[in-house]
Formats: C-alpha cells, sequence, structure tokens
C-alpha cells in the first residue's frame, strides 16, 4: 500500500532547511518521495492529514537503561529484582518512548542477558518498540559503578574477555565504566578502569569490528578515552572534586575534537531531577539532605550546559540521549534534551540533527534511519503546531509511524 503524509511543514534531520507544506510518500515501509507542496494523492492510496502539525524523523535517543524506571526508584533495589521483573521494565521503557516520538534507542548497561532477551522478543513483534541498539553489561572495574549490571572484570585479559562474551551475546556497542557514578561508593571525580585495560577494549571491539563508548565523569578518565581509542564518550563531565563542581579543560576539549570522538549529550538528568524535587518540595517537603542534593544538582545543570557549549567552540561533536531510566529520568525525555541543547547554544535545527540523522550515522545506522529523506525507512513523528520556537513542544505528540506502520495516534483526514 502506498501513505502520503500532508503536514505544515517537515525537519528532515539532516540539518538542512524546513520544507513547506510538506508531501511524504511512504511505499513498503520506505520513504519514496518527499517534495514541497501539496500533491495529488495517487488513485487507491492512503492519505494522513497532518495539516496543522509539523513532521520530525524519530527521535535516536543514544543514551538509556531499560532495565532502569526513571521514576527515583533505588537503582539497587530494582537490580534485587528477577529477572521478569526487568523484563516488564524494558516492556514500559520501550513503549514509553515509542509514544514519544523515540523510534530507535541505544540501551548502553542492562543485567546480564535481559535487553538480549527482550531485542529478540521484539523483534519477532511480540510488542511495539524502539528499534534497539545493545552494549549489554558495561564492563566496569570489580566494585565499579553500575557493577549489579553483572560486567565485572579487570586486568588486560579480563577486559578483553568480557568484550568477547558481550559480542558473542550480539551486542551492537561496547559500554566501558571509565569513571565512577552514582553506584554507591564509587567516586566519579577519579578515573576507574586505567589507561591499559581502555586500550585494550578499544583494540578487541574494533578488532572484532564493534565501536566503543565510554561512560566518563572527570577529565582523566576523558584523557584515558582519548589515548585508548575509544569511538564515544557519554557525559563528557569534568568533575574535578567529591562535590558537583566542575573545572573545564581546553587541553582535553582540543584532545576530544581531534580524536573524532562523539560525546553523547545527557542534559536531561539534571532538569528531570530538578523537576522531581521541586514536586516533592510542594508535596511533602524536602529533607535536609535533600535540599542540599538539589543545590548541587544546580550547579550541574548549570556547568554541564556551559561545558556542552564550550566543547562545541572547540569542535567537539555531540549526539543526543537522555540517560533514561537514571534517578528520574524518563524514557520520553529526548524533547527535553533538545531543548536543552538550544539552552546550551544550538539552533532548533542543529539539535534535531544532533538527535536524528547526526546520531544515527554515528551509530552506524544511518544508511536506514534519522532523515525524511528517499530511500530511508519511514520512522517518523507529527507534532501539533510549530515547535521549532521552543523544542518542549516536541512532547506534543500527534502521530507515530515507524517502518511505515502507524504505532501511535489516529489519522486525521485519512482515506
Amino acid at each position: 500500500m502506498t501513505t502520503v503524509v500532508i503536514a505544515n511543514q517537515l525537519v528532515d534531520g539532516t540539518g538542512g532547511p524546513v520544507i513547506a507544506e510538506p508531501t511524504l510518500v511512504i511505499e513498503g515501509g520506505l520513504i519514496t518521495d518527499v517534495r514541497s507542496g501539496h500533491r495529488e494523492v495517487p488513485e487507491g492510496a492512503e492519505l494522513l492529514d497532518y495539516r496543522g502539525h509539523t513532521l520530525f524523523p524519530g527521535m535516536i535517543d543514544a543514551h538509556v537503561h531499560s532495565n532502569l524506571t526513571g521514576d527515583g526508584a533505588e537503582h539497587d533495589d530494582i537490580m534485587r529484582q528477577d529477572e521478569a521483573f526487568l523484563g516488564v521494565t524494558i516492556a514500559h521503557a520501550a513503549r514509553t518512548a515509542l509514544e514519544a516520538g523515540t523510534t530507535t534507542v541505544r540501551d548502553v548497561g542492562s543485567r546480564d542477558g535481559t535487553v538480549f532477551a527482550a531485542r529478540e522478543g521484539f523483534r519477532r513483534g511480540y510488542g511495539d518498540a524502539p528499534r534497539m541498539l545493545v552494549t549489554g553489561p558495561p564492563v566496569t572495574m570489580t566494585g565499579g559503578h553500575m557493577r549489579w549490571f553483572g560486567g565485572e572484570a579487570d586486568g588486560v585479559e579480563g577486559v578483553r574477555k568480557a568484550v568477547r562474551d558481550r559480542i558473542g551475546q550480539g551486542a551492537d556497542w561496547i559500554k566501558a565504566v571509565g569513571s565512577g557514578g552514582g553506584t554507591p561508593n564509587t567516586f566519579s571525580h577519579l578515573p576507574a578502569l586505567n589507561r591499559e585495560e581502555v586500550t585494550a577494549i578499544a583494540d578487541e571491539a574494533h578488532r572484532l569490528g564493534v565501536k566503543v563508548t565510554m561512560h566518563c565523569l572527570n577529565g582523566e578518565a576523558m584523557k584515558n578515552a582519548v589515548a585508548g581509542g575509544v569511538d564515544g564518550i557519554e557525559h563528557g563531565w569534568f568533575l574535578a572534586g567529591e562535590g558537583k563542581e566542575q573545572e573545564f579543560s581546553s587541553e582535553i576539549a582540543d584532545m576530544i575534537a581531534e580524536s573524532g570522538i562523539h560525546v553523547t549529550t545527557t542534559l536531561s538528568v539534571g532538569e528531570t531531577f530538578l523537576e522531581a524535587m521541586k514536586v516533592q518540595a510542594g508535596t511533602t517537603g524536602l529533607s535536609e539532605a535533600e535540599a542540599a542534593d538539589v543545590e548541587g544538582w544546580k550547579i550541574t545543570r548549570q556547568r554541564t550546559i556551559e561545558h556542552f557549549a564550550r566543547l562545541r567552540t572547540h569542535g567537539v561533536k555531540f549526539i543526543g540521549g537522555t540517560d533514561a531510566g537514571w534517578r528520574f529520568t524518563r524514557f520520553d525525555c529526548m524533547s527535553m534534551e533538545a531543548w536543552l541543547m538550544t539552552e546550551g547554544g544550538m539552533t532548533a535545527i542543529e539539535a534535531i540533527a544532533a538527535c536524528t540523522g547526526d546520531s544515527a550515522k554515528f551509530l552506524g545506522i544511518g544508511n536506514k534511519v534519522g532523515g525524511l529523506i528517499t530511500g530511508m525507512e519511514a520512522d517518523l513523528f507529527a507534532v501539533e503546531g510549530d515547535p521549532l520556537g521552543d523544542l518542549r513542544g516536541l512532547a506534543n505528540v500527534g502521530m507515530v509511524m515507524q517502518n511505515g506502520l502507524l504505532k501511535v495516534g489516529g489519522a486525521p483526514g485519512s482515506r
């Protein structure tokens, strides 16, 4: 069947100009034509009339944790649950993301084989979900951040074996944990894996044709990432001590830019935490410790956006990811992530590209998705009105289509 979609305007995900009054033609799940101007609909075709809406490529969230819940639940408690419970969290995460216009996710940390099994179930049609790229358990040192996912490994031979294990299970990417993080008794301001281990991870993965991304919350971890030859950095923070303060390094920024490493943004983490605490303050109130945490996260929010902007001036490239599942970060936050990129100096069109076309190319799927252009799979969503003045409006989703099939919303004006 041929499907024709018309709308007020279209953003194609390439960074190019907005297309006015677009007509988008879909056949066999693929986009076969995109042009400006509403054209006559071929005989027998289905028309989806989304005038009053803007069309976008399906968003790509390059940093999610589908085992986690994004509702403030303690991660240690979630990880004590049975794998059947974790399967339910993955299904919930997948549906929440899809309904928000996110048609592809990269899961960069899950327990044991849970996300591999879920990906196969979705592939067989047992539930709707975004397209899933997965890493499985992150490679972390013994006692390291996210250890409860089951990926502890030590020494050059230990981490090489861990890489082989993940790839053997079907990992699309390898996730390495280069610093501490939110896991108790780890240290965000200190490197974790040493440089030799990082180099071994990257070497083994690249030998087998798989890329590596690394969690980095401090400058030394990012130096290790560049020297070790990884492909991506998650977060890209510059924590300098046990508090929330960060110290930007132009030297490290230049190193990252020259290496070609892309950084995944995850700006939503601080924003969603502060939103949740604001709600709690207005209901049950905050403890002294929680109030102090809020002040710390206000600093973090400010610094991460400032450093996002400064890294860009050095030529560092970014892709969009939310850290969905972590703390209060929901799986429908890509609209927030794109908006926060504009708070850091990107134009709306640049932010959309970072969350769609640029991300798809970097993740290795740019020949399939990420753009509303001829030959691509028909992954797209429609948003009421014109959200380009404030990308938080991307949350007003009226329709989601994946591979040419409607997943969310009716078909106004269809015939």
